[in-house]
């Protein structure tokens, strides 16, 4: 296969849910994390922090079923906030509103708070430290978990400082975790394929990967779906993410390098479709939006 490396710019773009209660969904994303959502009408919500774009697309599936705890797809998706400030505020407001929180942790390159949303779907709402703060180990990022200092955070907030009022304008789609049957495959795919690069092995179940040297833009582990099949089409949870390339000339080298080392790409609608080993599709754009 032809060495290759996406363009280092590359980035998620956002991402698709299929969920079964839309009303409960945006009552969450709305109500609780502050999203702005525009109704698209015909079971589709979109997704934003204030006036950016579309993040998440939240389709409604009236067949849906509950997806298999052990099967291929969503292990969590980040949400990234521009400042450590608003991870502050973010956490005031989710004591105050009883939200429940599954975790809080300093993994060194970022800070994270983890929690589920009604429907499973695993979110972390983090942010980044500055990368010259970064550590490697052996040629590779040391990406830790240790307990996240949440007194030293809430210092941050004084009593003037403003309540959260939204998700905030600049927030993104930093990362995807996914659940995957098989590591060695899908590394073949994510770096051979698409051209990310391998930033740290976690022991044999685990894989985070990148453009550019960033911490990681996907994340892949197979700690409950080793083997495991892909959920049924209906099941509620990860429809596809979306890989944003910068620029046409960017997504056409990327476009023909899967096509040279035998991987089938589907052309819709301007977007070109790619499902990787363990059936979750991707989406590669230029567009600020999803399809």
């Amino acid at each position: 296969m032809t060495a290759y490396s996406i363009d280092e710019r590359a980035k998620i773009g956002g991402l698709s849910l299929q969920v079964a209660d839309i009303a409960r969904i945006r009552r969450f994303y709305g109500e609780m994390l502050g999203f702005r959502i525009d109704d698209w009408g015909d079971g589709v919500l979109a997704l934003r922090a204030g006036d950016g774009p579309t993040l998440i697309l939240v389709e409604q599936r009236p067949d849906a079923v509950p997806r298999p705890r052990r099967a291929t797809g969503l292990y969590h998706f980040a949400i990234r906030l521009p400042s450590r400030l608003d991870l502050a505020r973010f956490l005031r407001h989710a004591v105050s509103a009883n939200l429940r929180l599954e975790g809080a942790s300093d993994h060194g390159v970022s800070e994270a708070l983890y929690l589920t949303d009604p429907e499973g779907n695993g979110i972390e709402i983090t942010i980044d430290r500055p990368r010259s703060t970064w550590r490697t180990q052996d040629g590779r990022l040391d990406m830790g978990t240790e307990p996240l200092d949440v007194e030293g955070l809430l210092a941050t907030l004084t009593d003037d400082t403003p309540g959260w009022a939204g998700m905030p304008v600049g927030s993104d789609i930093g990362h995807v975790h996914l659940q995957v049957a098989d590591l060695a495959s899908t590394e073949r795919f994510y770096c051979d394929g698409l051209g990310l690069q391998l930033q740290m092995r976690y022991g044999g179940s685990a894989l985070f990967m990148s453009a550019g040297g960033y911490h990681h833009h996907v994340g892949a582990n197979t700690w409950l779906s080793a083997g495991a099949s892909p959920p049924p089409e209906e099941a509620v949870g990860l429809h596809y993410f979306a890989l944003h390339l910068p620029d046409q000339d960017a997504l056409g080298d990327l476009v023909e390098h899967l096509a040279s080392a035998g991987i089938h790409v589907v052309s819709h609608e301007g977007t070109y479709r790619v499902t990787d080993p363990s059936g979750i599709r991707i989406v590669l754009v230029t567009a600020g939006h999803l399809p």
